[in-house]
C-alpha cells in the first residue's frame, strides 16, 4: 500500500492518499504528489509523554512521513505521577487492607510484598492485609454484594 501526499511549493496540502486512487483518478500519480510513509503511534513508556494523539506531517530523510512528539518525563512530573498513583491507592475503601504494598516505580504500580501465587480455577485468592499475604476468600454470593476484608466475608450492599 502506497501512499502520497499533495504538496505545493514543497508545503502539504491535504492528507495522504493511496496510490490506486491516485491512479484512478488522474491515470498517474501527479507530480505534485510526493511519497509518503505511514507511521504508527508510539506507546509511550511509563514516564514517557506522548505530546499528542494526532501526528503532524514533516519531511524525514526526503520522505513525509507522520512525525510524533514523545519526551520523557522531567523528575518533578515523574514524583507527581508516582504521588497521583499513590494517593489513589490509599484513597480506596479498606486501604489499610492493602498498606503493605509498595510502589514500584519501575512500572508505577503498587505492588504486594510476596507476589500473587498461581491460578488455581475455582479459588478466589484476596490480598488479606491483617496477615499480610494471600488468602483463600469465600465464593462471592449471587446478588448484590461487596467485599469486607476486615470481617473477611462478603457483605449485602
Amino acid at each position: 500500500m502506497n501512499l502520497y501526499i499533495e504538496t505545493e511549493n514543497g508545503v502539504i496540502k491535504n492528507h495522504p492518499a493511496l496510490e490506486d486512487n491516485l491512479i484512478e483518478a488522474f491515470g498517474s500519480v501527479p507530480a505534485h504528489w510526493e511519497p509518503f510513509t505511514r507511521v504508527e503511534r508510539p506507546t509511550p513508556d511509563v514516564y514517557q509523554v506522548l505530546e499528542s494523539q494526532d501526528a503532524v506531517y514533516g519531511k524525514v530523510n526526503g520522505v513525509w512521513t507522520d512525525v510524533w512528539s514523545v519526551w520523557d518525563m522531567t523528575a518533578e512530573e515523574k514524583t507527581a505521577k508516582q504521588q497521583a498513583v499513590i494517593t489513589a491507592f490509599n484513597d480506596r475503601e479498606y486501604a489499610s487492607n492493602w498498606s503493605a504494598w509498595t510502589l514500584d516505580e519501575a512500572t508505577c504500580q503498587m505492588v504486594p510484598p510476596i507476589p500473587r501465587p498461581a491460578f488455581v480455577e475455582n479459588v478466589l485468592v484476596m490480598w488479606c492485609g491483617a496477615d499480610n499475604n494471600w488468602k483463600e476468600a469465600p465464593a462471592r454470593p449471587e446478588g448484590e454484594y461487596k467485599f469486607d476484608f476486615i470481617a473477611w466475608q462478603w457483605v449485602r450492599i
